[in-house]
């Protein structure tokens, strides 16, 4: 099942970026789902179902935009490749 949700945006916006109202839905839905997802709000899976795109797709976006993919950080990974 799919919900549809309206935006409403000034006219000049859709000019200012040269875009047209499909491809405006487009790039908000993509932006949500990356925003979503490095919020932690959603995993990588579903963010990509959310952004219409194979998972794999959405991860090299998330590259492209720096949002990292894991939350793991530096000192957790040593300790973890220490311990092992």
């Amino acid at each position: 099942m799919e919900d549809v949700l309206t935006i409403r945006l000034p006219g000049e916006i859709l000019q200012m970026l040269n875009r047209t109202p499909e491809e405006m839905s487009r790039d908000v839905q993509l932006y949500a789902a990356l925003m979503l997802f490095r919020l932690g709000k959603l995993s990588s899976g579903a963010a990509a179902e959310m952004a219409g795109i194979p998972r794999v797709m959405f991860l090299d976006l998330c590259a492209e935009y720096g949002i990292p993919v894991s939350q793991i950080t530096v000192d957790e990974l040593r300790r973890e490749i220490a311990s092992e």
